[in-house]
């Protein structure tokens, strides 16, 4: 009988605490938001594809896709219309599990941004390739049509 009161004190002893249990929870893999900064005025994903966008002169666009970075692949405009420049890139996690110490690997955010320093319409492409394998055929193309005014 004192065993069994001594192991299930032992036991009682040894177990976490709810705070300790509270703290351990696994995060949740909720999906994160694309890192795109605040300045941006038209935000394109991945659902616009082959679509017509307009964009005002001079305003900040983004176009917000999911990359495998951490496998070498990236997205990287492949054609320009002549009116729109390159104005940043950010990037990010896609779930909120993928900041917790020891998470590897997975989809990321990519966020090209760039400004329409004209009037005009014209076809914007981005490719999803890695940079050293240049003879390789691109992994994914992502097609848009921009319209400034």
């Amino acid at each position: 009988m004192i065993r069994v009161m001594l192991m299930a004190a032992a036991l009682i002893a040894c177990s976490p605490t709810q705070e300790a249990q509270e703290e351990s929870a696994p995060v949740s893999n909720q999906a994160a938001p694309a890192p795109t900064p605040e300045d941006v005025v038209v935000r394109i994903t991945a659902a616009q594809a082959g679509q017509v966008v307009e964009v005002g002169v001079n305003q900040r666009f983004a176009i917000e896709l999911v990359g495998v970075p951490t496998a070498g692949y990236v997205w990287t405009p492949a054609q320009l219309p002549a009116f729109v420049t390159r104005a940043g890139e950010a990037s990010g996690n896609t779930s909120q599990a993928q900041s917790q110490p020891g998470f590897t690997g997975g989809n990321h955010w990519e966020v090209l941004m760039f400004t329409a320093t004209a009037p005009g319409t014209g076809e914007l492409v981005v490719e999803q390739r890695r940079p050293w394998e240049s003879n390789e055929p691109a992994n994914a193309v992502f097609r848009v049509t921009i319209v400034a005014r």
